[in-house]
């Protein structure tokens, strides 16, 4: 048996040898970007543990999970076109003269700051409306909490965008840094919560999260500019030529981010209407969500993306397909086993992490019962992330555009099914089954010709 299991183990160390190097290139750097998600989240786990014990599961709460979700809804979705978008473009861009890399990155980050100045004019106008018709269930109490963060974190936005440039720009050269500068945020709110030690203020939030946001701009900034060796202040116009694809890009995926950006917002929508705690339990459970959605989610994608962009850059595109194919099953069961080892670790876990303070023992069968439906979507959702990032590369932005907006459909008729029949763990289901035919639908077009999906050209 051991002369056996050697023999098995010199087979898998050869086959690993003979991998190709761009599989090697997406393990290594998949290998640091996690190393870098785990600090980065081991910041956020001790904010939630911070925030748990000094707020428990109480309007504060609901009024701090409600106004996020909406403050970053808007800037939210905008990165999340940005990171997808920029990345392959960055890469493009190393071939061109340094004066037209200067020139396109001080128009976008121009077009980024602009662009936060107007979300949060928006935010702050159309906030009354928003109230109404989201959070209408809340008490005044709440609904003047909510208030009070909007006001303070008005420059969320900018800072958010600012960010997602400098991330761009950095994952564009392999270099996953912005990774771990992710948790500066959530370490500086920490820092706060603990130093007020009031639990009835939203004041330490809403500090935390600015100063935070800041740092990590600074911070990206900084180490972008001795990555690319770019460097130049803002210009506010589109001369460009770059602006001609990443408009096109732009306005393509935004409709399809926009609409899958929606399932955010409808969750609180849902929860407002089941009454006080709703959207706390569910915060809670999905930030303990996150810590596990990011470590692999980050990985397959930032670790796929730049190595796929190159590959398709020299012209080899079977080879691409291949490599994201085989990432994808890597990344479905990677989020099976992160399932099942989870699932049996959620009450105790969500104990150790929040069980103190005002969180109480009822609290913590609640938040592990939402955990554990919220599990299902893992394995998809990381499938998900490197099947987008082929299509990315490719510049195919208007089938992920087609796909985010039905997902949204499903997941909007999951909640409209579920929520009324199974509380707060219908709106975790509805998101595991948007994923998981999600997943279905990526696999198809991934094994098909791109001339046969859509055309012979990128978009």
């Amino acid at each position: 048996m051991v002369t056996a299991l050697m023999f098995q183990i010199a087979q898998w160390r050869n086959r690993l040898l003979r991998a190709h190097p761009d599989h090697l290139r997406i393990a290594k750097g998949a290998a640091r970007i996690s190393a870098f998600v785990l600090v980065g989240k081991c910041a956020g786990a001790l904010k939630e543990i911070a925030i748990a014990y000094q707020y428990g599961i109480s309007n504060v709460v609901d009024a701090y999970q409600f106004t996020v979700t909406l403050v970053t809804w808007l800037p939210g979705t905008v990165l999340a076109v940005l990171s997808v978008v920029l990345v392959p473009a960055f890469v493009n861009l190393r071939k061109k003269s340094k004066e037209q890399q200067v020139q396109f990155v001080g128009e976008l980050q121009a077009a980024a700051l602009v662009t936060g100045v107007i979300f949060a004019i928006a935010l702050y106008l159309f906030w009354p409306l928003l109230m109404d018709t989201m959070g209408g269930a809340f008490a005044a109490s709440t609904r003047e909490m909510c208030r009070q963060l909007m006001l303070g974190m008005a420059p969320t936005g900018v800072l958010m965008l600012a960010a997602s440039v400098y991330a761009a720009r950095l994952q564009a050269r392999e270099r996953h840094i912005n990774t771990l500068l992710e948790g500066v945020p959530a370490a500086a709110i920490l820092c706060c919560v603990l130093l007020a030690g009031n639990g009835g203020s939203v004041l330490p939030l809403i500090i935390g999260t600015v100063i935070g946001l800041a740092v990590q701009a600074l911070w990206l900034g900084a180490l972008a500019r001795n990555a690319d060796g770019v460097h130049g202040g803002l210009k506010l116009s589109f001369r460009s030529p770059e602006w001609i694809r990443t408009f096109g890009a732009v306005r393509t995926l935004m409709i399809g981010q926009i609409a899958l950006c929606f399932c955010a917002p409808l969750d609180q929508y849902f929860m407002a209407h089941l009454g006080e705690g709703a959207n706390g339990t569910l915060g809670y459970a999905n930030r303990v969500l996150a810590l596990l959605l990011g470590m692999g989610a980050m990985a397959a994608a930032r670790a796929t993306l730049p190595i796929l962009s190159d590959i398709l850059h020299q012209g080899d595109h079977e080879r691409a397909r291949r490599t994201a194919l085989t990432w994808s099953f890597v990344a479905l069961g990677a989020g099976i086993v992160c399932v099942a080892v989870s699932w049996v670790a959620a009450p105790k876990v969500i104990a150790l992490l929040f069980q103190r303070g005002a969180f109480t023992p009822d609290d913590t069968i609640a938040v592990a019962r939402v955990f554990r439906w919220g599990l299902l979507q893992l394995p998809f959702y990381f499938a998900v992330l490197v099947c987008s990032q082929m299509f990315a590369s490719e510049g195919r932005f208007s089938i992920m555009a087609k796909i985010a907006v039905a997902g949204f459909i499903v997941k909007a008729v999951g909640n409209c099914l579920l929520v009324s029949r199974l509380g707060i763990p219908g709106a975790q289901l509805s998101t595991a089954i948007m994923y998981a035919s999600t997943f279905v639908v990526c696999m198809v077009l991934l094994r098909m010709r791109p001339d046969a999906h859509e055309g012979s050209t990128p978009d």
